[in-house]
């Protein structure tokens, strides 16, 4: 066994990340009581917390790069999702809707005139 595979398999079996997710629900739960207990907890309430993602929106969106590459991947994705709906529809749905179909035959120019 090399030093590099000791070293990895001794950080896999400690810490937090490493317990079974009961035994760490447990102990956080402990924390948060505890925390409450001391008065140290913070719950925030519904105005304090409005104007935290206010801030944080406004702090994303001032990365115009990052709001481009959203976009764009909201567009792509509702184009990938209109034609996989067209290509499921069948031959009487287009993308902006329904083809209407009448019921009656249809005239022609030479039936239309007689």
């Amino acid at each position: 066994m090399t030093a590099q595979n000791i070293i990895e398999r001794t950080r896999k079996s400690r810490g937090f990340a490493s317990m079974e997710t009961g035994k760490q629900r447990e102990i956080a739960s402990k924390g948060g009581r505890a925390a409450h207990a001391q008065g140290r907890a913070h719950e925030f309430t519904a105005d304090e917390a409005r104007v935290a993602g206010r801030k944080g929106g406004e702090a994303v969106s001032r990365d115009r790069t990052h709001m481009a590459e959203i976009g764009r991947a909201g567009g792509q994705a509702r184009g990938r999702n209109r034609a996989l709906q067209n290509a499921h529809a069948g031959p009487d749905v287009r993308a902006d809707g329904p083809v209407a179909r009448s019921t009656e035959p249809s005239q022609t120019a030479s039936s239309a005139a007689e």
